[in-house]
């Protein structure tokens, strides 16, 4: 269960939006969560928290595929994603390197910026203030061990090793 600000974003976030090209020349998440949103939301890394959420409708994540958008999420210290759906590539990439994401019919309707809590196993997004419960389709539990692993590269180090 985490709890923190819900950043709210639109339809079709494309991973220039997320992680502008211009800082693709980098591969370090610190460098690339300094980053993050920058276009969309040049105060985004300043104030996101660690635990923070980002909101956003439909088909997040489009665009070209590239790692570095989901990673630097992960790295400005966002718990999760939530969105009304994702880009197919995204979606993968985000669970890939341990970015947990939930999809939510009703994401758009997430308040801007209130606190909200979220239940990853349940797939439960409940607003602090308001109490109001949001249903989004719970992380299959295998993927929940990619994501608990920090992602697929150590997910299959750690039973490699069994």
């Amino acid at each position: 269960m985490s709890e923190g600000t819900a950043f709210k974003f639109g339809e079709n976030v494309d991973t220039d939006l997320i992680i502008p090209a211009r800082y693709l020349n980098t591969s370090d998440p610190e460098e690339l969560a300094r980053h993050c949103m920058e276009d969309a939301d040049p105060t985004f890394a300043s104030r996101v928290k660690p635990g923070d959420f980002i909101v956003a409708g439909a088909n997040f994540g489009c665009g070209s595929s590239r790692e570095h958008a989901p990673v630097a999420i992960k790295a400005s210290g966002v718990a999760c994603v939530i969105a009304k759906s994702f880009a197919r590539i995204f979606y993968r990439n985000a669970f890939n390197i341990g970015l947990p994401i939930l999809e939510c019919p009703e994401a758009e309707e997430i308040p801007l910026e209130g606190r909200i809590r979220v239940d990853l196993q349940e797939g439960v997004i409940r607003v602090v203030d308001t109490g109001k419960v949001y249903r989004a389709r719970p992380i299959p539990p295998f993927m929940q061990e990619i994501i608990g692993a920090g992602g697929l590269i150590p997910y299959v180090a750690a039973r490699v090793k069994k």
